[in-house]
């Protein structure tokens, strides 16, 4: 078995406060594409249709391109390993808390519980009239856009926009979390979104150590990164796993 992965795994089975930080790569093996890099959805698609702005004053056009990505195609992926590890490494109490980037509820799916969505999520629509909130399961999409059953007015998804803030609550949580945590694993993001890409520097400004998981280096690899396993992560944290109960 790899020494860094062994070197891993020990740090994570005497963690007090061990807290995963995930981004779009580890569900790229689930079939969802990034938005950024060379094989990137804003390649295809331009990223105007995610700003709050035009979503406002070009809905008809910006929920085309939401239905298409987000529900059409976004809602056949189902979880892959590493989110099955994580949540395993959670019910063992490894991991005391998960943050995600991620809006596709991959992780929920898997078995996690304690997830912190700071992006948002797509699971769910609230009304930009009423703030009334609906499970996107129960919308009708076929006419576009889809309206509130309250006051009709129109839906958006409960993610967030280019012009919008971090929701509130997930924001305090992942800030807490990233404070208390004593090993912060980073898993599948380049650390380029902010303010995202602050929670593992200020993990390490805690005194965490950082174990990174990418199939390529990212912004923190050669900066903050105690330990570099590289490689997909449904690869890499099934053995990760496998190296706690061993070790």
């Amino acid at each position: 078995m790899d020494k860094y992965i062994i070197e891993a795994a020990k740090l994570l089975k005497n963690a007090k406060f061990a807290t995963a930080f995930t981004g779009a790569g580890i569900s790229v093996e689930s079939g969802i594409p990034p938005f950024r890099g060379s094989m990137g959805l804003w390649n295809k698609y331009d990223p105007v249709v995610l700003d709050i702005n035009y979503f406002h004053t070009h809905t008809k056009e910006a929920w085309k391109v939401i239905r298409e990505l987000f529900y059409d195609f976004f809602g056949k992926a189902k979880p892959n390993p590493a989110h099955i590890a994580l949540s395993q490494m959670e019910k063992m109490g490894i991991l005391k808390a998960l943050i995600t980037q991620n809006i596709d509820n991959l992780h929920q799916e898997a078995g996690s519980k304690e997830v912190y969505e700071y992006h948002g999520t797509a699971q769910t629509m609230v009304c930009t009239k009423c703030g009334s909130k609906y499970h996107s399961s129960g919308i009708d999409m076929s006419i576009l856009p889809p309206l509130c059953k309250k006051c009709k007015g129109v839906l958006k998804p409960d993610f967030i926009f280019f012009g919008e803030g971090i929701p509130p609550e997930a924001a305090h949580k992942s800030s807490q979390a990233a404070e208390k945590s004593d090993v912060f694993l980073v898993i599948g993001t380049t650390g380029e979104v902010m303010p995202a890409s602050m929670l593992p520097q200020i993990a390490k400004q805690n005194r965490a150590k950082i174990i990174e998981v990418n199939v390529e280096n990212s912004n923190y690899t050669n900066h903050i990164t105690d330990i570099f396993l590289q490689g997909k992560a449904g690869e890499i944290l099934p053995k990760l796993l496998d190296a706690i109960n061993q070790v």
